[in-house]
């Protein structure tokens, strides 16, 4: 376990290590966007099959409903890979 996690004090304060990726993807006009990832790595989160959530910093399917891209599991790769398959997922109008 990595030292970071002794400075959270109580379990509400929810201290999370944020870990940054970027992807491309083309835009439905044929742009390329860069999407960037936030990775959340939490000390104590709230549902242990949680521990590391993602998020991509774009909405996706915007003209009909629009969805956030958006990925969790028990370890890094996990989160990044669903994240990246919900970005796959839905298109993106520049």
């Amino acid at each position: 376990m990595a030292d970071w996690v002794y400075a959270q004090e109580r379990p509400e304060q929810r201290l999370a290590r944020l870990h940054h990726f970027s992807t491309l993807k083309k835009a439905t006009n044929g742009d390329e966007v860069e999407l960037f990832i936030t990775i959340r790595e939490f000390v104590t989160p709230r549902d242990p099959a949680m521990r590391f959530f993602a998020t991509a910093d774009r909405a996706m399917n915007q003209s009909a409903a629009p969805f956030a891209p958006s990925g969790w599991g028990d370890s890094l790769i996990e989160a990044l890979t669903m994240c990246l398959r919900n970005v796959d997922k839905f298109p993106l109008e520049a």
